[in-house]
C-alpha cells in the first residue's frame, strides 16, 4: 500500500522539494494579519496568548519540556475568558442545542 505522500506525488514519482516562495509567504502573512483581529473582534494579543499556550502545550506533550509560569496560566484564563464573552454574543445556530 502506498504511503499518503506517495499518493500526492504518483508512482514512481518522488516529492521534490521546493525552494521558499518569498511572495507567496508574505501574502499568506498579509491574509492572516488582515483576518486575525476580525476573529470574534478580538484583538491580536487574545490570539498570541492561546497560540502561545499551544505552543507551549505542544513542547510539553511531544518533547517533554513543559514550561509553564503563573503569569502565562493567568494570560490564558483571561484570554479564554474574552472568548467566551464573544462566543455569548454569537446568535444560536439554527436547530442547533444548547447544553
Amino acid at each position: 500500500m502506498a504511503s499518503p505522500l506517495e499518493n500526492l506525488s504518483g508512482p514512481g514519482k518522488p516529492l521534490q522539494k521546493e525552494p521558499p516562495d518569498a511572495r507567496e509567504f508574505a501574502g499568506l502573512k498579509r491574509s492572516a494579519l488582515a483576518r486575525l483581529p476580525h476573529t470574534l473582534g478580538l484583538g491580536p494579543e487574545v490570539w498570541r496568548v492561546l497560540d502561545k499556550c499551544h505552543s507551549v502545550r505542544n513542547l510539553g506533550e511531544y518533547e517533554g519540556d513543559l514550561n509553564v509560569d503563573e503569569r502565562l496560566v493567568a494570560d490564558l484564563i483571561a484570554a479564554c475568558r474574552s472568548v467566551v464573552a464573544k462566543l455569548d454574543l454569537l446568535a444560536p445556530i439554527p436547530g442547533a442545542v444548547r447544553p
